[in-house]
């Protein structure tokens, strides 16, 4: 007897709720009463999910495997009959899945063998496997002592993801055009890019970076300025079983003992960031002041390392690479065309190392031209620190080639609640010409401290002093003509970044202080400070107070400072007032900063300039989403010019499993591929703005790290209609340049109610899980067969899974998706 949809829809549910109940729960065999079921049938049942809990019929199923509760991996499992239990079924444990789980070195030589060649996890004390059906997983418990350290965030190596093959394109492109409003001034457009095309085949990445510009001055006789470079090609591999990383072709030398220069060769060299998060380094950070909208353009020996337009204001970048070292070079162009530059000084903190442990740098090659010349002679170099002790480490190395030879020796102490401090001494050894020998040394300290109970910390402070005829190999090639420096012989540096926070007080201060001098050039120094200030009372309550100023003394001296107040509105708008001075004007300025939505955000503002005696209005718009990055701002200048500019970053991912346009976190970096089961629109996201996956059904993401556990998440609250997820949360730790790729499991398409029969006419029996061609469950039949499905599109094969292996197939056509359930849908038996 059949009655309303309503309730034989609830029937279902609860019908379906019984099952899991019953399948999660452990125990010994029960006697499943039938007669508690209204059913008129009470011997047409599929008895095997309710008479035994948590029991699952032999064959092979989808699970997701748990790790003593964190998730590990996705893939297909078999249940086998139980060869010491009758009536029991045990999960076939593969050596590939036992790899996944990161045992301490020995421990899976102490694993026994099945007869089925399943490894009996059993054997080692206190591990435990346990499956749910229902809920798709299965559960592996392994005591803390097999297994290599991990954390919440962190993954041994066993769990490293080399990711697929594909090519990858990113991109950054800034530019803007300034219009004059007199006819003897010039209009001009500039437009700047750089990125990084690559290939990756299995652990290997092939790159190659480039950068481009072009110039249109109107108004002169002469052919527009444009350039494009290839400004270098190399290739690179993870090695985890040496926590290092392996790198071919033209790159920069990376080292903690000598300065840095470009070469062509290899380099194989340990990798801090295979290291857990709490033992590795800091990336370098680069702060200034923008006098108006502006493009700051930060590069190393000619290469573009990173570019960004900013508004008016203090800007902090901190999400370089923090393999970056050395001196950086930084470039603010002004939207007026002013240009501004600096140095800044990056080194790594005190070179201390795990007692027991041994880091290591090393390279071979030949020093290369920005053009791609081979130029001078064959160098060798090579580097370590040892952790001799619980607080002291020894760290040395050479630099050798023919005519320039380098060593240098250092030790590190940790002074515990006093920081850590290390110091080093090099000594050069150079041969300009067959009578002419040159010998010298350089000494270094360095030391960094973070104050916990003073929430305070210096980052990284360092003084080094070079002797006249002290060498480094810039300083040798510059003196055979191979390679022109800006700057001439180092003397002295001292580098300071020291950071302050007064929770008690809301003032957060930090300083930065660079000093170089020179044996033959003038010295140059940079320092800069801000304080920022949250203000909590009155009219002012959650305002914030900053205050930043800088100077740079070089060729050109330049100094400057701003002080802002900003105050929010009952909107959620904030209004603000700043003064910005420099060496030549003093702008003053009044802006409005709203959110249009969490992936928008704008401000307009209002200016004035007592240099030019002139006002001007402009604002400023930044926008992410899953696609790209974009900034765009216009100013007009009172009776001069107006100048619009804006910037796209983004990037292209091609990979055998789909293609997808997406944003560009870190060019030529890591990426995250997310496969939705070709349904479009499915909102994913690691930490910034939700991708929506493309009419393919791919999204990729790229703010995700190396060597780290990322979770990818979905939006369940904004899914499509008729798009469901089976998990919302995924995860994955890549190694360095990887496309990770994870499908997502999406039941899309129509929901239904129908029946289920054989071709006698007699129903499927009550119970019967319903499973789509993914092997995920869907629905229950009841006792009439009559079950409601979900996820149903045509053409599309479901399963009812009747156990003693036995399954029946059934198709949806056209003319079965007009069935309403009255009239059965006839399905095939098949014997698995």
């Amino acid at each position: 007897m059949y009655v309303n949809h309503p309730v034989k829809k609830i029937c279902v549910t609860i019908l379906s709720g019984i099952s899991i109940y019953c399948t999660s729960v452990y125990a010994d065999d029960l006697q499943f009463n039938t007669d508690l079921l209204d059913v008129e049938d009470k011997e047409n049942i599929e008895k095997g999910i309710f008479s035994k809990p948590g029991y699952i019929m032999p064959g092979y199923y989808n699970f997701k495997i748990y790790l003593n509760n964190q998730y590990l991996v996705e893939q297909k499992i078999e249940y086998l009959r139980s060869l010491d239990q009758e009536n029991q079924t045990e999960a076939c444990i593969t050596p590939d899945l036992v790899e996944k789980f990161g045992l301490v070195k020995d421990t899976q030589k102490r694993l026994l063998w099945n007869k089925k060649n399943c490894l009996i996890l059993s054997s080692l004390d206190g591990v435990t496997v346990k499956g749910n059906l229902p809920q798709g997983t299965v559960n592996i418990n392994v005591p803390q002592a097999y297994l290599e350290y991990r954390s919440e965030n962190w993954d041994p190596a066993a769990l490293w993801d080399n990711g697929i093959n594909g090519v990858i394109l990113d991109y950054n492109i800034a530019g803007n055009s300034r219009f004059s409003h007199q006819p003897d001034l010039t209009d001009d457009t500039y437009i700047s890019a750089n990125g990084v095309a690559g290939l990756n085949l299995g652990a290997w990445r092939i790159r190659a970076d480039w950068q481009t510009n072009y110039r249109h001055v109107s108004g002169f006789d002469q052919e527009d300025q444009k350039n494009f470079d290839w400004s270098r090609f190399y290739a690179y591999r993870a090695i985890p079983e040496l926590k290092a990383q392996l790198i071919l072709g033209e790159t920069f030398l990376n080292s903690d003992l000598f300065d840095s220069f470009r070469f062509t060769g290899a380099s194989l060299r340990s990798d801090v960031n295979m290291l857990p998060p709490n033992l590795r380094g800091y990336a370098p950070q680069v702060t200034g002041i923008a006098q108006t909208n502006a493009t700051v353009i930060v590069s190393q020996l000619g290469r573009v390392l990173y570019q960004t337009q900013v508004p008016a204001g203090p800007f902090k970048i901190q999400d370089l690479n923090d393999s970056v070292s050395g001196t950086l070079n930084v470039r603010v162009e002004e939207e007026d065309g002013m240009i501004r530059e600096f140095t800044v000084e990056t080194a790594s903190i005190p070179f201390l190392t795990r007692p027991g442990s041994i880091r290591y740098k090393t390279a071979i090659g030949r020093p290369t031209t920005y053009k791609h010349h081979v130029e001078g002679d064959l160098f060798l170099t090579g580097e370590f620190s040892w952790g001799i002790s619980n607080g002291w480490s020894l760290f040395g190395g050479s630099l050798n080639s023919n005519y320039y030879n380098a060593l240098s020796v250092g030790i590190g102490r940790d002074l515990l609640a006093f920081g850590a401090i290390s110091f080093d001494v090099t000594q050069s050894f150079v041969k300009l010409q067959e009578d002419q020998h040159v010998e010298g040394r350089s000494y270094r300290v360095n030391y960094a401290k973070r104050f916990e109970e003073l929430n305070s910390q210096i980052q990284f402070a360092g003084y080094r002093f070079s002797e006249k005829d002290f060498m480094t190999m810039n300083d040798y090639l510059a003196s055979t003509g191979v390679m022109v420096t800006k700057y001439g012989r180092n003397k002295e540096m001292y580098s300071v970044s020291l950071s302050q926070n007064l929770p008690i007080y809301q003032i957060s201060i930090s300083l930065n202080l660079n000093h170089q001098t020179y044996w033959d050039f003038e010295n140059r120094d940079y320092y800069s400070l801000s304080l920022n200030k949250t203000l909590n009372s009155g009219w002012f309550k959650d305002s914030n107070l900053a205050i930043s100023a800088y100077k740079n003394k070089s060729e050109v001296n330049d100094s400057g400072a701003y002080i802002s107040l900003s105050v929010p509105l009952n909107s959620g708008a904030r209004v603000s007032y700043s003064a910005a001075h420099n060496d030549t004007e003093t702008r003053y300025q009044v802006g409005y900063f709203d959110r249009y939505s969490n992936a928008t955000t704008y401000q307009v503002n209002a200016n004035y300039s007592d240099q030019q005696n002139k006002g001007s209005l402009g604002g400023f718009v930044s926008h992410s989403n899953g696609r790209t990055h974009l900034n765009a701002n216009i100013n007009y200048l009172q009776d001069l010019y107006t100048t619009i500019g804006g910037s796209v970053q983004g990037g292209l991912t091609l990979t055998m499993q789909g293609v997808d346009l997406h944003r560009s976190t870190n060019m030529g970096g890591t990426r995250l591929m997310v496969d939705t089961d070709k349904v479009s629109d499915i909102p994913v996201s690691a930490y910034g703005v939700p991708t929506n996956s493309n009419l393919f059904g791919k999204a990729v993401i790229t703010d995700v790290s190396n060597y780290s556990r990322n979770k990818i998440k979905v939006d369940i609250n904004k899914l499509p209609k008729n798009a469901e997820v089976i998990e919302s949360v995924l995860q994955a730790s890549l190694t360095q340049g990887a496309i990770g790729y994870r499908k997502l499991h999406v039941i899309s398409g129509q929901k239904k109610l129908l029946t289920l029969a054989f071709e006698d006419g007699s129903f499927v029996p009550f119970g019967t899980p319903i499973e789509n061609s993914q092997g995920f469950n869907v629905g229950m039949a009841d006792e009439n067969g009559l079950a409601y499905l979900g996820g149903i599109r045509l053409g599309e094969t479901m399963i009812a899974q009747l156990g003693s292996n036995q399954e029946c197939l059934f198709t949806f056509t056209e003319s079965n998706l007009e069935k309403d359930e009255d009239d059965p849908i006839i399905c095939e038996l098949n014997h698995k």
